[in-house]
């Protein structure tokens, strides 16, 4: 029994440690679904169709990373999927207008943070089974209010406004 435990450790561990040693090869395809997107107050989402198109580009370990929201007239973001340092799991997302976003592997997820006027998006790609779970959060950029006492023992904590998620499960279309 003890053995078990000792093996599924090291499949749990090697599990997620290939996926980021083999991405982004795994993920290349054309994936389609619906973006679901909560607004903070309301009860229903808008529901957006979604693509995520991820091919081998001219470079080497250079690939595209195409987000489509609605349709590719509506709203096409061609962008380029980089490595930075993929021992360490660093890729960026260049926007090919002077933006370039940084990603991280994180445990079994691929992950980012940026800040854009007033709003800070932390967004999340991971693989289940064989789908591409994407997670955004929008959170606004500036504290709404900072309580606490300035403290060793009780400091100062910033809160702030979730503005809203956005969830879509995407398949490799055929």
């Amino acid at each position: 029994m003890k053995y078990l435990g000792i093996l599924l450790l090291v499949l749990l561990g090697n599990s997620c440690w290939s996926q980021s040693n083999i991405f982004p090869q795994t993920w290349v395809g054309n994936w389609k679904g619906e973006l679901y997107w909560y607004k903070t107050g309301k009860a229903e989402p808008q529901i957006v169709n979604m693509e995520l198109r991820i091919q081998p580009a001219d470079s080497t370990d250079t690939y595209t990373w195409q987000l489509i929201y609605g349709s590719k007239e509506e709203d096409y973001r061609p962008y380029l999927l980089k490595p930075v340092n993929k021992a360490e799991g660093h890729w960026v997302i260049d926007e090919l207008s002077g933006i370039i976003l940084d990603q991280y592997w994180v445990g079994n997820k691929f992950s980012g943070a940026f800040t854009v006027q007033k709003s800070t998006i932390i967004n999340s790609y991971w693989m289940q089974g064989d789908t591409l779970s994407i997670e955004f959060y929008s959170i606004g950029a500036k504290p709404m209010i900072t309580t606490g006492k300035g403290t060793e023992e009780v400091p100062n904590v910033d809160s702030y406004k979730l503005g809203s998620y956005q969830k879509a499960v995407l398949i490799r279309s055929k």
